[in-house]
């Protein structure tokens, strides 16, 4: 089960391995990692003989990528069915580095498949067609003009990022400061391949005090920033194939081997709460509060440990009774659906130990069995900025879920190391206790090299008090996937035709975005119509220009809804009581042409907006997250 021995009996004593206090105080917060896995293998031993543990086999030659490829949305590169064009369309999105990623994966592939004797892949003429001469010469030429463009949401940086130097990336150049700039608008791989040919600092010591960390800000472009949740579902779907390239293609540049293990069937247990799987959790829960997207037992945790145990001296440290906790889980079961357990007479400790147990005893661990070796492989990244990088390709690649069960966990463990003046617990001693939780699985079993083991521990600690301390970053879109979601949009109706003789040629010829939308520098000013049909019987006319801000539309929309000659639709859903409008209540939305559906950053410059996607409505709708007032 554990993928962390129990700490040697054999170690020297404090005395002969310290050199320093600081070395010492290292120990102590480390003492918690290893009282946390030798909790678990105590409260874990009555099923151990019942726990069948999977191997991770090691894959053939060729049978990770070709996995690697399906999960990217590629198989028909390998396969033998051209149904659809999906692939290229994808294709034509990729930058350099990301297509020199998916290049290694396809060549290590045709070699497997040679040594196996079976046929080779197919030509790209039988994937993609065969053009004329005269659309061939058109293509080429096309393709000439648009590798030396960007898309608009990055085109004030570099055409050819591997031509440049570190001065040409402000944006990617560490402040003096404790403050610095984290990129968005460049692939991090494409960022990566710079860096790799500058000269820059890496930081590879785990800092224990918060206080030190690093605070990273995502500049503002022009149009601002989008968060997981403010594209819609449609989109949403786009991002992880997206991210797992990206995420290979920064591992591929980094020298770090991208690691997946097979999903392994687990069988879950018959029960209602605890050993279940999250989407037969979240399945459940959704008959009764619909649009649930965490689990209901999960919530009751934490809203009982917020209401009474964020001040608990050891919180989460301090292990409850094991026997109380068993028979707290056995009454779980039976009586939560039905409202009857009292959760005012439940021990607080007792209650984080069931927290424990619940995120532990998943049937697949919550940063999933295939991922679960890339999140360790994290902390073997030297430089923290990229180690972040990493993390949020990773997050944005996790099963809708896994996700959202992960940032609630999140958020409450945020509010645990706020209180730490109470609890005693500060951030690396949160991040101590639970990352045994979360990387320990009764599922898998990994050999841990000997010797290794304080290292992979203070590692995978270091990936929590990461995900932590920077979470709101983490659940960050960056600008460059967004941009490479318009334009697997624009491009899904249309039909490429390429020509080229091998896969390998097509790969090199792809740059980054393709988008043949150019700006309209011509036209300073802009009228057009906001739609409110939710809201008002009339749309409302805003002028735009390069001022003009999202926020200010929703400002000049209030201003008018004061107003009489306003006729209101849903007054109840936007009036509060005493008549005032409510701000936080409105969100402005960019729907059609080449995005779904996105919710705009108030910050959005929408001239800039709308010379990317000239053919979007623009539609002001109620937060769906804010109460409704009576």
């Amino acid at each position: 089960m554990s993928q962390f021995p129990q700490k040697s009996s054999m170690e020297p004593p404090l005395s002969e391995c310290m050199n320093s206090r600081a070395d010492y105080l290292d120990s102590l917060s480390m003492d918690n990692f290893w009282l946390e896995v030798e909790n678990i293998k105590q409260s874990t031993e009555a099923e151990q003989e019942e726990c069948n543990l999977t191997d991770v086999k090691t894959p053939e030659e060729g049978e990770a990528e070709a996995e690697w490829l399906q999960d990217a949305g590629l198989s028909d590169l390998i396969g033998d069915d051209t149904s659809d064009n999906d692939n290229v369309v994808l294709l034509s999105t990729l930058t350099k580095t990301q297509a020199a990623a998916v290049q290694r994966r396809l060549d290590t592939y045709s070699r497997s498949r040679r040594k196996k004797n079976k046929p080779p892949v197919r030509d790209v003429r039988d994937i993609f067609g065969v053009a004329s001469s005269e659309e061939m010469v058109v293509e080429m030429e096309e393709s000439d003009k648009n590798r030396s463009q960007h898309s608009v949401e990055t085109s004030n940086y570099a055409q050819k990022p591997d031509s440049r130097g570190l001065q040409d990336f402000p944006c990617m150049l560490g402040s003096p400061g404790k403050e610095e700039i984290f990129c968005t608008d460049i692939a991090y791989s494409e960022q990566a391949a710079i860096l790799l040919k500058g000269s820059f600092v890496r930081e590879s010591r785990r800092i224990k005090d918060e206080s030190a960390l690093t605070q990273f800000k995502i500049p503002k472009g022009r149009l601002g920033v989008t968060r997981i949740g403010d594209l819609s579902p449609q989109d949403m779907k786009k991002i992880p194939t997206l991210a797992l390239i990206e995420l290979t293609a920064l591992c591929d540049i980094l020298g770090l081997e991208l690691k997946r293990n097979k999903a392994a069937k687990q069988k879950a247990k018959e029960n209602r709460l605890f050993g279940v799987p999250l989407s037969t959790l979240l399945e459940n829960d959704q008959k009764l509060i619909p649009n649930t997207k965490v689990p209901l037992i999960l919530q009751a945790l934490l809203s009982c440990l917020e209401k009474k145990g964020l001040d608990t001296e050891g919180i989460l440290r301090v292990s409850g009774s094991q026997t109380r906790i068993k028979s707290l889980g056995e009454k779980l079961e039976s009586d939560f659906y039905t409202g009857l357990f009292r959760w005012d007479e439940v021990r607080q400790n007792d209650v984080s130990g069931l927290l424990k147990r619940f995120i532990r005893e998943l049937p697949t661990p919550l940063l999933t069995a295939e991922y679960l070796p890339a999140f360790t492989a994290v902390q073997n990244i030297p430089d923290l900025k990229q180690r972040l990088q990493a993390l949020n390709l990773l997050i944005l690649i996790l099963p809708e879920p896994n996700r959202n069960t992960l940032k609630t966990l999140l958020e409450f463990l945020g509010k645990v190391v706020a209180r730490e003046k109470k609890n005693k617990m500060n951030l690396w001693n949160v991040s101590t206790v639970i990352a045994p939780n979360l990387f320990m699985h009764k599922g898998l079993a990994n050999k841990i090299p000997e010797g290794k083991e304080k290292q992979l521990a203070e590692g995978a600690a270091d990936v929590v008090r990461m995900m932590i301390h920077y979470q709101d970053l983490l659940w960050t879109i960056s600008s460059f996937l967004v941009a490479q979601v318009r334009k697997l949009n624009e491009s899904s109706s249309r039909r490429y035709q390429f020509y080229d003789k091998r896969i390998k040629n097509l790969l090199r010829k792809i740059h980054t975005d393709k988008d043949k939308v150019e700006k309209n520098q011509a036209e300073p000013s802009k009228t057009v119509k906001v739609q409110t049909s939710l809201l008002l019987k009339d749309s409302l006319e805003v002028h735009l220009n390069n001022g003009t801000k999202a926020a200010d539309v929703l400002r000049q929309f209030q201003k008018h809804l004061s107003q009489n000659g306003w006729s209101i639709v849903n007054k109840v859903s936007l009036i509060k009581r005493n008549g005032a409008v409510e701000s936080m209540n409105l969100l402005l939305y960019e729907v059609g042409g080449n995005i779904s559906e996105h919710c705009l950053d108030p910050d959005t410059y929408l001239l800039d907006l709308y010379q990317i996607n000239p053919h979007a409505e623009w539609i002001i709708k109620q937060n769906p997250s804010f109460p409704r007032m009576l």
